[in-house]
């Protein structure tokens, strides 16, 4: 039997399709070495057990397969009803038991595979809606499974880090934020500069004494996403600063 490909022949979509599934691969070994007693630990997501965060991954998937389904059909499908009919779902997630809760992330994840898989090339480029209404060509899907599937790997809590997150994904995860910011004007008065990469400098270029902030690709996003300032230096008139500021917010 001669194994099924994606339909696309795009070389970038296929490569952000390999950084998802790459994504979705590593999100289930941190899950995996978690025992059913660790589902019930702390993420690193306030008010979030790990339990939260595997049905989030779970049923993120089947709502993304929704829009992938949308693009195949033309037939509106969102990928919710509400934001609070997400939450809720998320909250009955975390009750499964844990043969549930892993089958629930692991079958979601091979339904939203196969759809990709067999998305017709030109239907990647047909309009759906995301939850915050918002038109995109369904190609966005994998990059919006792509962060969710990296992120929440960290927020297992589970020994993985940023630094475990490929530099493609981190750079555009960070674009990403930086131009919420900008597009908010919350970054005013905050300049941003990335070890060894210079084009990914960030903030208001117009302040005189802004506060500025520095460290290498993978602390600056965790940074950024409000995890952590390991690595992270914060200064202003060229004195450090003993804390750093946390981040504006992201979403």
């Amino acid at each position: 039997m001669v194994a099924r490909t994606d339909q696309t022949t795009d070389p970038t979509l296929l490569e952000r399709l390999i950084q998802a599934r790459r994504g979705t691969a590593f999100f289930a070994r941190k899950l995996n070495e978690l025992s059913d007693a660790e589902l019930d630990g702390d993420s690193l997501l306030p008010g979030w057990s790990r339990r939260h965060i595997t049905a989030h991954i779970g049923y993120n998937a089947r709502a993304i397969s929704r829009l992938v389904e949308w693009a195949a059909t033309g037939v509106e499908s969102p990928m919710y009803p509400s934001t609070k009919v997400r939450d809720h779902e998320i909250d009955f997630g975390a009750t499964l038991n844990p043969i549930a809760l892993r089958n629930l992330f692991a079958h979601s994840a091979v339904h939203l595979n196969v759809e990709w898989r067999d998305l017709p090339a030109d239907a990647w480029h047909h309009k759906v809606k995301t939850i915050q209404g918002r038109l995109v060509p369904a190609g966005e899907t994998v990059w919006m499974r792509t962060r969710e599937v990296w992120v929440h790997a960290v927020d297992l809590d589970n020994g993985a880090s940023f630094a475990d997150i490929p530099a493609p994904v981190l750079i555009r995860l960070l674009k990403d934020i930086t131009g919420a910011w900008a597009s908010r004007g919350t970054d005013k008065d905050l300049l941003g500069r990335v070890d060894g990469h210079p084009a990914l400098g960030f903030g208001d270029m117009k302040s005189r004494t802004p506060l500025q902030i520095s460290g290498a690709l993978a602390d600056m996003v965790c940074w950024a996403t409000g995890r952590g300032i390991a690595g992270v230096t914060a200064s202003r008139d060229g004195r450090i600063m003993w804390t750093v500021p946390a981040a504006p917010a992201w979403i």
